[in-house]
Formats: structure tokens, sequence, C-alpha cells
């Protein structure tokens, strides 16, 4: 997920026109670029949880 949406917002920086996944958003390069940021946050936030409960259940690495 982060991965995914970081360089859908990074595409959006090079070619305003071009918003990949959130085409169906609409709203222009603003939102898009929101929204790209906000699931990028998402995904992050997603990552650490896990990684914390990982190490709270005993998994290595």
């Amino acid at each position: 997920m982060t991965v995914v949406f970081a360089q859908g917002a990074i595409r959006l920086f090079f070619d305003h026109d071009n918003t990949g996944l959130l085409g169906w958003l609409g709203g222009g390069f603003g939102p898009v670029l929101a929204a790209n940021a906000a699931l990028v946050a998402v995904g992050v936030l997603l990552a650490g949880w896990s990684h914390t409960r990982a190490k709270a259940a005993g998994c290595r690495n």
C-alpha cells in the first residue's frame, strides 16, 4: 500500500494528469495528491502497528 501510493504521488508530481489508481476520485491535482499522501500515511502506520504486534508476539526480525 505504501509503495503503490507513494509511487502514484511521485508520478503525479511529474505528470499532473496521470492520477493512476485514484482517477475515479476527480477534483484534479490537489485532492488526488492529498489522497495519495493520506494513503501513504495509513500504510506507514499499519506497517508500524504490525511490526509492534509481531515483536510482542515473539516473532523474530
